[in-house]
């Protein structure tokens, strides 16, 4: 859930994967934490959509194509070659993964 927290504020690292993992082990190991997880109003219904329906929101996936776009342009700027290529190919894999997924209707 920390991770999660910290992607919140770091483009680099992601927000929701983070706390639907969180979701999945206070689920096993403290029910108490996965109901207030599952009760936030922000997380909440991102969690349940991927729990229902393996369903991303339009928002999100607009969200994660905007910062794997940045990722990958920090990556190629920021990295030399070859390595730039790990830095573009895994966005459009990530990208490829999340804006393939089921839409998430509100």
């Amino acid at each position: 859930m920390g991770l999660g927290i910290v992607g919140a504020f770091l483009p680099l690292l992601p927000t929701v994967p983070f706390m639907i993992l969180a979701a999945f082990c206070f689920a096993r190991g403290s029910p108490a934490w996965e109901a207030r997880l599952l009760a936030d109003p922000t997380l909440g219904p991102h969690i349940r959509a991927w729990r229902e329906h393996r369903a991303i929101s339009v928002r999100g996936k607009i969200a994660a194509a905007i910062a794997f776009a940045a990722s990958a342009a920090l990556g190629l700027w920021l990295i030399e070659a070859p390595w730039h290529w790990v830095a573009l190919i895994a966005p459009i894999l990530g990208g490829a993964w999340v804006l393939t997924r089921r839409t998430a209707v509100p």
